[in-house]
């Protein structure tokens, strides 16, 4: 086998040579055979070659690593182009697609390394998107969870960031929706145990701990749960408002009614102006402080029954109290009624025991409150019949006026006279109208209670029956006077041509007299409302002294005593056919 020798020209470096020739110089030294030495060499070359061989396995595998690797990188790069949602990405990349496989690794490197800075600052704000919701979603729920939020790797792009953060900002606003309506049932609370007299925190932690003023805005709970906890608080705390303010209501009326029963002093009646101040107010009205707490409502009912126990003991000045205001209604109302027996019944129902105090009043009070009722159905017709009789009175004083020759004087107040007689002759020209719509009234309410409208005791249709027939007779009478008039003035017609007219000496000057005395003495044909009554005072009884009263302020007042006027009987004279046809002279005023 032939050696070449390859000397370096460097002196003392080790080749492939100087190892050839060193080995040759052992071999020459020992005295090895040729065929040993062939054998030898052989050995070193086939040496030689496993070391060849290893190298281009290594090589061989280390670029199919390489290879590998580069395709991983490729598949990585897709990836997280897709995952981050930015498929343009890849294009700024420079294409090595023909260069080596380290160059083409060197190109995509740098990508890489930028999309996966990428996606960890992308995880980072799902984990945090993710972590509020999940918390504000637990906090809404009622159920906190100190579990981390799993992060879906595969999508992280921004439209669905975009998406959690949606969610987000509703369930923020949610949060907020629910935290301010929290906060305004807390207030409510506040307020409705300041009124009610309750423990505000330890009402309001009763239904969460987070709830008390200690706690952080922030930190309160608003799951749905709380909500309709304090929901259902705050309806509760209501109703018992209500109920409490009824209840104090029932007792400021039960206080005033006895105050009233038993005359009360005003000091005593101050003592519990923070009960009776609250006794028509509605339920939203009432805010101050403590006005509802039970111990007020306590003290009042305290009160209450002291004062039923010491009426219990004035039961007949409050029983006759409540006669005497029944009385009253029925005499406003002209009512006939018996006072001296219900007196009476009322002594022997208490002196027996028989009954029950509170019954009894409850009894007086129902009597009284239809007494009421009655007396509002009779109003109207009781006003129609006070201006029928307003009118008959003016009636009556227009006729003595224009009985009066002097009317028309210059006389103190004759002008005032006058204008009343002006209004009178109006006010009576609508009494026909006065009396039928009056009649049709009491008629249909006759009908309409089944019973008959007596004013005083006395029936009031046969009273104005009786007033139309002698106001007819009245007229009739009027009427045969002026024709008996016309037929006695005809001679004298023809007397007045003979005689002077100067007056006659043998008949003196008439005297003249008040129309109030005339109006008083009952002379004339005029008949008043007031008369009916006195017609009928024989058939019903004699009344008592208070009705006798009553009765009296309706009775036609005198005529005024500024004006005068002649006599009836003068009048006669002065239109008779024996004293002839004397003028009348008027006083000098």
């Amino acid at each position: 086998m032939v050696v070449t020798d390859a000397e370096s020209p460097h002196l003392g470096e080790i080749t492939c040579g100087t190892l050839l020739q060193k080995l040759q110089e052992i071999w020459d030294e020992v005295g090895e055979s040729d065929e040993q030495r062939d054998k030898m060499l052989l050995q070193i070359e086939q040496e030689c070659l496993d070391v060849y061989k290893r190298k281009v396995e290594q090589a061989a595998k280390s670029r199919a690593e390489l290879l590998q690797t580069l395709s991983d990188a490729n598949a990585e790069l897709s990836s997280l182009t897709t995952s981050l949602g930015d498929k343009n990405f890849a294009n700024g990349i420079p294409d090595k697609s023909h260069g080596t496989i380290k160059e083409q690794l060197a190109a995509i490197a740098p990508a890489l390394e930028q999309l996966w800075q990428q996606k960890e600052e992308r995880v980072r704000d799902f984990s945090d998107v993710q972590s509020q919701i999940q918390k504000i979603s637990g906090e809404i729920s009622g159920g906190l969870s100190n579990e981390l939020p799993v992060v879906d790797e595969s999508d992280l792009s921004l439209k669905k960031l975009d998406s959690f953060n949606c969610q987000l900002q509703e369930l923020q606003k949610e949060k907020s929706d629910r935290l301010q309506k929290v906060l305004e049932f807390v207030s409510t609370v506040h307020d409705l145990c300041a009124v009610l007299g309750l423990d505000f925190l330890t009402t309001v932690t009763e239904v969460h701990p987070s709830l008390d003023e200690e706690t952080g805005v922030q930190s309160k709970s608003i799951s749905n749960e709380t909500l309709s906890r304090l929901a259902k608080t705050v309806l509760t705390l209501e109703d018992d408002k209500k109920q409490r303010l009824q209840k104090l209501q029932e007792l400021a009326t039960q206080l005033i009614d006895l105050w009233n029963l038993m005359d009360t002093p005003d000091e005593d009646k101050g003592l519990f102006d923070h009960v009776t101040r609250n006794i028509s107010a509605s339920v939203d009205e009432v805010t101050s402080q403590g006005a509802l707490a039970s111990d007020l409502i306590k003290q009042a009912e305290v009160e209450v029954d002291r004062l039923d126990q010491l009426k219990a003991s004035r039961m007949k000045e409050i029983a006759f109290k409540k006669q005497s205001e029944l009385e009253e209604i029925y005499a406003r109302a002209h009512v006939e009624i018996n006072p001296e027996s219900a007196r009476e019944r009322i002594m022997a129902l208490i002196d027996s025991g028989n009954v029950e105090h509170t019954e009894l009043l409850a009894d007086m009070d129902s009597q009284i409150a239809k007494a009421k009722e009655e007396a509002f159905s009779r109003k109207e017709i009781l006003d129609r019949v006070e201006k029928w009789m307003s009118a008959c009175e003016e009636e009556s004083w227009l006729e003595d006026y224009n009985r009066d020759h002097n009317r028309y004087s210059a006389s103190r107040g004759a002008h005032l006279n006058l204008k009343r007689a002006e209004k009178a002759r109006i006010l009576v020209s609508k009494i026909p109208a006065m009396v039928d719509t009056l009649v049709a009234k009491i008629r249909g309410w006759e009908e309409e209670h089944s019973m008959s409208f007596a004013y005083d005791g006395v029936p009031l249709l046969a009273m104005l029956d009786e007033y139309v027939m002698l106001r007819q007779e009245r007229e009739d009478e009027k009427r045969r006077l002026r024709e008996q008039k016309k037929v006695q003035e005809q001679p004298h017609v023809e007397q007045d041509s003979a005689f002077s007219t100067r007056p006659s000496p043998a008949r003196p000057v008439s005297a003249k007299k008040p129309v109030g005395a005339r109006a008083n003495n009952g002379g004339g044909a005029n008949v008043t409302p007031n008369r009916r009554l006195s017609l009928n005072a024989n058939q019903n009884g004699s009344k008592s002294t208070a009705k006798g009263e009553r009765r009296g302020s309706l009775n036609r007042p005198a005529a005024p005593t500024n004006y005068v006027a002649i006599s009836k009987e003068e009048a006669e004279a002065a239109s008779s056919p024996v004293s002839g046809a004397a003028d009348h002279v008027q006083a000098s005023p």
